[in-house]
């Protein structure tokens, strides 16, 4: 915890944003100027408590309305889109790790196209479900037997993490040394996240405890002597944020509206490569 208090030096305070998931409380997002990054403040002590949703759609299979089962047809295409891309890495043994595995349906995925795989899900419901799928996932990384792995990946989980460096330090000894890590983060440096402000749904208080840019990403993976290699765009991420961010803003979807403005903050990142999330190619240097 030492190290972690490091990045709750010098803040400088942005904004106030709201938990529209759980609890309507409010909360600070305040920019580490060293990193580049933003941290959430306060830290709930029961921070479990505030991943009890329904509406916590990362655990669900839902498909009861228009924005459910559009989302669980990208989720089809962007599983098979995450497969090409751990498959365009050599590997010794195929063997992926998946830290935040849901409900299992990539690890599923990726088992079909015979890799070896093991994932790390807290979620004792998605655990469940993971296991009807044949797949083998613990609850915490301590209670992980296996050694190294060639590919590790994190979907939109590293802003979840509390010990940020004990964590990263974690991943870098569990990866083997010619492995990939990948890390796919929301970033707060987009068009959407910008125009939507404290609404913006990818911020997320108070389950995502750092907000990250591309040069946070880069420092921090630098501090262990990892190498950002290659960064890629999450496209889909700005059409369904945004139709989040409206529903927080204005109480309804506004599909619409939404979609121009998903649409637009990928067309300025053309140019900026600012998309709403990144793909972060990470391995040893």
């Amino acid at each position: 915890m030492k190290k972690e208090k490091e990045l709750y030096k010098n803040l400088v305070p942005l904004m106030s944003c709201k938990d529209y998931t759980v609890s309507n409380e409010s909360y600070e997002l305040l920019m580490n100027p060293k990193y580049n990054m933003m941290v959430t403040l306060p830290v709930p002590s029961d921070l479990e408590n505030y991943y009890k949703s329904e509406d916590y759609i990362s655990h669900s299979n839902s498909n009861k309305s228009i924005f459910d089962k559009v989302y669980q047809n990208v989720r089809k295409y962007t599983l098979q889109k995450k497969l090409s891309l751990i498959n365009s890495f050599q590997t010794t043994e195929k063997k992926l790790l998946d830290i935040g595995s849901g409900t299992g349906d990539f690890l599923f995925t990726c088992k079909k196209d015979n890799w070896n795989v093991f994932g790390v899900e807290p979620s004792k419901e998605a655990r469940e479900i993971s296991s009807h799928k044949n797949i083998e996932v613990v609850s915490n990384l301590s209670f992980l037997e296996e050694d190294r792995f060639d590919v590790i990946t994190l979907w939109h989980v590293l802003e979840h993490v509390e010990n940020l460096f004990e964590y990263i330090e974690t991943l870098k000894k569990k990866l083997k040394p010619n492995g990939v890590l990948i890390i796919a983060v929301p970033n707060f440096n987009s068009y959407d996240a910008k125009f939507y402000k404290e609404h913006w749904a990818a911020f997320d208080v108070p389950r995502h405890l750092w907000h990250f840019s591309q040069e946070s990403i880069k420092k921090l993976f630098g501090n262990v002597s990892m190498k950002v290699e290659k960064v890629l765009p999450m496209k889909f991420d700005s059409y369904y944020v945004s139709m989040l961010s409206e529903k927080y803003k204005n109480g309804k979807h506004r599909f619409l509206k939404a979609f121009y403005i998903g649409f637009l903050s990928n067309l300025k990142a053309r140019s900026t490569s600012e998309y709403s999330s990144l793909i972060y190619i990470i391995k040893n240097s």
